[in-house]
């Protein structure tokens, strides 16, 4: 690929992707990677459910599950894209020269960068339900694939929470204190917090199966 050209997670392979995430421009950055990890999740959440059998009511919520999934893999990978602009444009607003143009360009960007981060941990958050009705009926032959999933949907959502909240943090350089910024933008403060639970919860329902997926680590 043209080093002038932008990478896409569409477009570009996984190792020019994975390249240009190591360069130090920042675009694609940390947040893209946590859509291109959300990405991986439904993949895993679609192989799983299409090797579940089930029947009646089953038979149905696997179908359901697996479209959703291979939405989410679709939705994830174009706002991995629509992140790696947000964290361009966040990073030129800091290199601009100090004044009043500096101050409202970082604003802007800090909100957008943030609310593209909490747009893509609320589709994480979407995937939770689902995936733990797969820890609980999915072919029990994939469960360490359940866990890989969970795993890669907590980086994602611990990805999301970050962004949000360093985004958010980012408004104080305009002189606002954290308080100020939280009465501001409620909604987007308030992800944080459900972020965080979600993390929890990912953590108890990945305990409840890991030995099944890990039995080895039951011996003594």
């Amino acid at each position: 690929m043209n080093d002038s050209q932008p990478v896409s997670t569409r477009s570009s392979t996984v190792e020019e992707w994975t390249s240009a995430l190591a360069q130090s421009t920042g675009s694609p950055g940390g947040g893209a990677g946590t859509g291109l990890t959300l990405a991986v999740t439904a993949s895993l959440m679609s192989m799983v459910a299409g090797y579940t059998e089930a029947d009646g009511d089953g038979l149905a919520e696997v179908s359901r599950i697996r479209a959703r999934a291979q939405s989410l893999r679709e939705a994830a990978l174009r706002l991995a894209d629509e992140d790696a602009s947000a964290s361009e444009a966040f990073g030129a607003a800091f290199r601009l020269d100090p004044g009043p143009g500096r101050e409202e360009a970082i604003r802007r960007a800090s909100l957008n960068a943030a609310k593209s981060s909490a747009a893509l941990g609320e589709r994480a958050l979407g995937a939770l339900d689902d995936l733990a009705w797969l820890a609980a009926n999915g072919n029990p032959a994939l469960v360490s694939d359940v866990v890989v999933a969970f795993g890669a949907l907590r980086a994602a959502l611990a990805g999301a929470r970050t962004n949000v909240s360093f985004d958010l943090a980012s408004l104080r350089s305009g002189g606002k204190t954290l308080e100020e910024i939280q009465d501001q933008h409620p909604d987007l403060w308030a992800t944080v917090q459900q972020f965080d639970e979600a993390l929890a919860r990912i953590d108890t329902l990945t305990a409840e199966i890991d030995h099944r997926a890990a039995p080895t680590d039951t011996v003594g």
